[in-house]
């Protein structure tokens, strides 16, 4: 019960920190499309692990463990297949970077948080896709 309480107290606060950073921005020529895409990034990982939160808390209601078997295994698989997708994901922002012009803080936060919608992805897509050999 501990750690759903504070995975929703983190999801909170980092959806007001960001709020307070993307109201704060200068609007500067061209980072502004970057920073709202940032931003609708940040809106779908929290929305992510709010998902997570609610399934535990039902398997909590339920009287069933937070972590079994099947779900470390399924985490196991979801980091496992996210890793793999990431490295691309850098190897296309490389080959941007090499084309348009990046800053290299937009960069890094580009793949930053790519890779957690690639995480958020993937554990949403095996969860519902099962790991095939249950």
């Amino acid at each position: 019960m501990r750690k759903t309480i504070l995975l929703l107290f983190v999801a909170f606060l980092v959806i007001g920190t960001s709020l307070i950073w993307y109201l704060n921005q200068e609007n500067t020529t061209g980072s502004e499309t970057i920073e709202w895409l940032h931003f609708t990034i940040i809106l779908i990982v929290v929305a992510f692990a709010l998902f997570v939160a609610i399934q535990r808390y039902r398997s909590l209601q339920r009287g069933q463990p937070a972590e079994d078997e099947m779900s470390k295994k399924l985490l196991q698989k979801t980091a496992a297949l996210s890793y793999y997708i990431s490295l691309y994901w850098w190897v296309a922002l490389l080959f941007i970077k090499d084309r348009v012009e990046f800053d290299t803080e937009q960069l890094m936060g580009s793949g930053i948080l790519g890779m957690a919608l690639i995480f958020a992805v993937v554990a949403v897509f095996l969860h519902f896709k099962g790991l095939g050999d249950e």
